[in-house]
Protein backbone atom coordinates (compact mmCIF):
# COMPACT_ATOMS: atom_id res chain seq x y z
CA UNK A 1 0.00 0.00 0.00
CA UNK A 2 1.36 3.39 -1.01
CA UNK A 3 2.12 6.11 1.50
CA UNK A 4 -0.25 9.10 1.40
CA UNK A 5 1.38 12.50 0.94
CA UNK A 6 -0.74 15.64 1.35
CA UNK A 7 0.47 18.82 -0.32
CA UNK A 8 -1.51 22.07 -0.01
CA UNK A 9 -1.47 24.38 -3.03
CA UNK A 10 -2.61 27.96 -3.49
CA UNK A 11 -4.14 29.78 -6.44
CA UNK A 12 -3.25 33.41 -5.76
CA UNK A 13 -5.65 35.43 -7.91
CA UNK A 14 -4.89 39.09 -8.58
CA UNK A 15 -7.35 41.91 -9.30
CA UNK A 16 -7.06 41.22 -13.06
CA UNK A 17 -8.04 37.54 -12.63
CA UNK A 18 -4.52 36.25 -13.24
CA UNK A 19 -3.16 33.34 -11.20
CA UNK A 20 0.40 33.04 -9.89
CA UNK A 21 2.46 30.07 -11.09
CA UNK A 22 5.94 29.26 -9.77
CA UNK A 23 8.67 27.45 -11.74
CA UNK A 24 10.28 24.56 -9.86
CA UNK A 25 13.98 25.24 -9.22
CA UNK A 26 16.91 23.35 -10.69
CA UNK A 27 18.08 20.50 -8.49
CA UNK A 28 14.54 19.57 -7.38
CA UNK A 29 12.28 16.91 -8.82
CA UNK A 30 10.37 18.17 -11.87
CA UNK A 31 12.71 21.19 -12.22
CA UNK A 32 11.51 23.76 -14.72
CA UNK A 33 7.84 22.81 -14.51
CA UNK A 34 5.25 25.41 -13.47
CA UNK A 35 3.08 24.77 -10.43
CA UNK A 36 0.71 26.34 -7.97
CA UNK A 37 2.81 27.39 -4.95
CA UNK A 38 2.51 25.42 -1.73
CA UNK A 39 4.03 22.41 -0.07
CA UNK A 40 3.86 19.39 2.19
CA UNK A 41 2.08 19.41 5.51
CA UNK A 42 4.30 19.20 8.57
CA UNK A 43 3.23 16.90 11.41
CA UNK A 44 0.12 18.23 13.08
CA UNK A 45 -0.57 20.93 10.47
CA UNK A 46 -3.85 21.47 8.68
CA UNK A 47 -3.67 22.11 4.91
CA UNK A 48 -4.50 25.77 5.55
CA UNK A 49 -1.73 26.15 8.14
CA UNK A 50 0.76 24.48 5.81
CA UNK A 51 -0.20 26.74 2.91
CA UNK A 52 0.09 29.91 5.03
CA UNK A 53 3.59 28.77 6.13
CA UNK A 54 4.68 27.73 2.63
CA UNK A 55 3.53 30.98 1.00
CA UNK A 56 5.56 32.92 3.56
CA UNK A 57 8.64 30.71 3.00
CA UNK A 58 8.39 30.46 -0.79
CA UNK A 59 7.00 33.87 -1.79
CA UNK A 60 7.54 36.16 1.24
CA UNK A 61 3.83 37.01 1.47
CA UNK A 62 1.50 36.91 4.45
CA UNK A 63 -1.83 35.14 4.08
CA UNK A 64 -4.47 34.57 6.73
CA UNK A 65 -6.07 31.12 6.80
CA UNK A 66 -9.50 32.79 6.75
CA UNK A 67 -8.66 34.14 3.26
CA UNK A 68 -8.15 30.63 1.82
CA UNK A 69 -11.14 29.05 0.08
CA UNK A 70 -10.93 25.36 -0.89
CA UNK A 71 -11.91 25.04 -4.55
CA UNK A 72 -10.50 21.79 -5.97
CA UNK A 73 -8.20 18.85 -5.32
CA UNK A 74 -6.17 16.35 -7.28
CA UNK A 75 -5.39 12.75 -6.37
CA UNK A 76 -2.40 11.19 -8.13
CA UNK A 77 -0.37 8.00 -7.71
CA UNK A 78 3.33 8.56 -8.37
CA UNK A 79 4.59 5.00 -7.97
CA UNK A 80 6.26 5.83 -4.65
CA UNK A 81 3.34 7.49 -2.90
CA UNK A 82 -0.19 8.71 -3.44
CA UNK A 83 -0.39 12.51 -3.63
CA UNK A 84 -3.51 14.30 -2.45
CA UNK A 85 -3.37 18.01 -3.27
CA UNK A 86 -6.11 20.39 -2.12
CA UNK A 87 -6.14 23.71 -3.99
CA UNK A 88 -7.18 26.89 -2.17
CA UNK A 89 -8.08 30.17 -3.86
CA UNK A 90 -6.69 33.32 -2.29
CA UNK A 91 -7.45 36.87 -3.40
CA UNK A 92 -6.03 38.74 -0.39
CA UNK A 93 -2.47 38.75 0.95
CA UNK A 94 0.11 41.18 2.30
CA UNK A 95 3.36 41.84 0.49
CA UNK A 96 4.62 41.35 -3.04
CA UNK A 97 5.25 37.78 -4.16
CA UNK A 98 8.95 37.13 -4.79
CA UNK A 99 10.53 33.87 -6.01
CA UNK A 100 12.43 32.89 -2.84
CA UNK A 101 12.50 29.13 -3.67
CA UNK A 102 11.29 29.18 -7.29
CA UNK A 103 13.27 29.85 -10.47
CA UNK A 104 10.61 32.32 -11.54
CA UNK A 105 7.04 33.48 -11.14
CA UNK A 106 4.38 34.20 -13.75
CA UNK A 107 0.97 35.82 -13.45
CA UNK A 108 -1.09 33.79 -15.92
CA UNK A 109 -4.61 34.10 -17.26
CA UNK A 110 -6.42 30.79 -16.64
CA UNK A 111 -7.10 30.37 -20.38
CA UNK A 112 -3.30 30.36 -20.90
CA UNK A 113 -2.46 27.60 -18.37
CA UNK A 114 -1.94 25.12 -21.22
CA UNK A 115 1.09 27.17 -22.37
CA UNK A 116 2.89 26.24 -19.13
CA UNK A 117 4.21 22.72 -18.63
CA UNK A 118 3.00 21.51 -15.22
CA UNK A 119 3.55 18.49 -12.97
CA UNK A 120 0.95 15.74 -13.33
CA UNK A 121 -0.80 16.64 -10.05
CA UNK A 122 -1.22 20.32 -11.03
CA UNK A 123 -2.80 19.68 -14.45
CA UNK A 124 -6.32 18.73 -13.28
CA UNK A 125 -6.24 21.66 -10.84
CA UNK A 126 -5.41 24.04 -13.68
CA UNK A 127 -8.32 22.68 -15.73
CA UNK A 128 -10.75 22.97 -12.81
CA UNK A 129 -9.56 26.47 -11.99
CA UNK A 130 -9.84 27.57 -15.62
CA UNK A 131 -13.46 26.38 -15.67
CA UNK A 132 -14.27 28.13 -12.37
CA UNK A 133 -12.71 31.47 -13.33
Amino acid sequence: MARLLIVAAGALIDADGRVLLARRPQGKAMAGLWEFPGGKLDAGETPEEALVRELKEELAIDVEAACLAPIAFSSTFSGEFHLLMPLFACRKWKGVARPIEADGLAWVRPRDFSSYEMPLADRPLAAQLRDLL
